[in-house]
This record gives C-alpha cells, structure tokens and sequence, in this order.
C-alpha cells in the first residue's frame, strides 16, 4: 500500500513523500527544500530512498543535494537533464519503468514547460506525479517548448484512465479556475468545481489532487474539442493544436 504526503513549500510549491509500507521504501517527488522531507522522515522513522524529479527549475530541485548527503538517497530525473540537475545518480527516458517496492512506475516523457519534462506514473495505483506539465484546471507555461509539444504531452495524459489521480506540485487552481470561466463560462462541472475550490482555499485546504476525469470535464488545455470555447476565443473548426495555442496564449495575459 502507498501512503502519499503532501508538504506546502515556498509560496505555493507541493513536494510529494511516497512510502511504500511493504517495503518500507520511500520517494519524495520535486523537494524544493530539504528540510520539510527530514522533518516528515524523523517524525514517520522513514528512510528516504529516492528523488523524483519531474524537471530542472530551482523550486523543484534545491533540497536535492542536502537530501543526498544526509539519507545516501539516489535521484532520478529525465536523462535530457543530466546536465542542469544536481546529484543524478540514474537518467531516465519515455517508456522506462522503475519500481518503488512492487509497485510498477512508467515514465513518460512530457515537453512543453521544459525540453525534458517527465511525469511519473502508477498504473495499478492509478496517481500521476506530473510535476508542471498538468495543473488542476490549467497547465505549464511554455518556457523552452513549443504549444505543439505541450499539446502533444498533454494527449498522453488525456489518455489515461479517468480515475487516475493527479498530484501537480503548485496550487494554481484557484487562478486557473478563474480564467477557465473566461473561456467557457456556461460550463456547468467547471462552476461546480469552482464553488468548491473556492470554499477549500478559504479553509486553507489544498485542491490537490485532481482526477483525469474531472479534469476532461473542465480543464480548457484538455477541452480544445469543445465547440463553446472555441466559439468563444474565436477559433471554431481550428486543428486542436492550434485552438491549445490560443487558450495558452490567453492565459499567459490573463
């Protein structure tokens, strides 16, 4: 059985812990800082046996080299980013699997936000750690990628099944929802899951996870296909790829 923690850092950064109770192993996933992950381990009398991350921005990767030192962890991260992550001890490309005990975990390759983006996912737990390829009503900024490429990653995780959970690592979702009604604002799951955000967020309580299936239903970067928005943004019958780029560059000036 998994037991997934989530810790707030920063100003709105997740980092995950990921113990795997048969085998006493664990995986925190992107630790911007070291700290908060030895706090929890001491608390839990964890040992930390691996670093997931997901890409190379500092939010993401500062606790690394701490972390390292002090519990002899080994980090895993895509093999593009051998360069400009700290520590990796294991490069890793679409299509490889590792496990955390006996539990299976494909990496798949996801560039959009970065060139060598990937997201870690559990097929028989069904959880996606996708880092910030994939946000709650939302998704990455392009800094190094193209809108077809993130297009194109963001196909892979459409695909997968629809109850599979979705562990991003910022809390957007309130922002994200906001412009999501821009964009569709007669889209009735998106104002229901809006009215609920909002009451989370004012109890300080985290919007994450998602699921894939509440985010086909109203996360615009999955919702292309959808005839109201694209009436909305001007872009009726435009290839999908080209609808995704609109709604992106709308947002980034929301």
């Amino acid at each position: 059985m998994l037991e997934i923690l989530q810790l707030p850092i920063l100003q709105d950064n997740y980092i995950y812990l990921i113990h795997d109770s048969e085998s006493g192993e664990t995986a925190a996933v992107d630790p911007g800082l070291a700290q908060p992950v030895l706090d929890v381990l001491s608390q839990k009398n964890w040992q930390l046996n691996y670093i997931f991350n997901t890409h190379h921005h500092w939010d993401h990767i500062d606790g690394n080299l701490e972390l390292k030192h002090k519990t002899g962890c080994k980090i895993i991260a895509g093999q593009g980013d051998s360069h400009r992550i700290p520590g990796i001890d294991s490069g890793v490309n679409d299509g490889d699997t590792l496990s955390l005990g006996k539990h299976p975990i494909s990496i798949m390759a996801t560039p959009g936000h970065t060139l060598h983006h990937i997201v870690y996912y559990f097929p028989e737990e069904q959880r996606l750690f996708c880092g910030d390829t994939l946000f709650v009503m939302g998704c990455g900024r392009l800094f190094e990628g193209s809108a077809e490429q993130m297009w194109q990653s963001l196909q892979k995780l459409k695909a997968l099944p629809p109850a599979t959970q979705i562990y991003c690592t910022h809390e957007y979702t309130q922002n994200n929802g906001k412009f999501a009604l821009t964009v569709e604002p007669d889209n009735m799951p998106l104002q229901q899951k809006m009215r609920a955000v909002n009451q989370l967020r004012t109890n300080n309580q985290p919007t994450v996870p998602s699921t894939i299936e509440e985010e086909l239903a109203t996360n615009p970067f999955f919702r292309e296909n959808s005839r109201s928005l694209q009436t909305i943004i001007g872009m009726i019958n435009k290839p999908p790829v080209q609808v995704f780029a609109e709604i992106r560059r709308l947002k980034d000036n929301f």
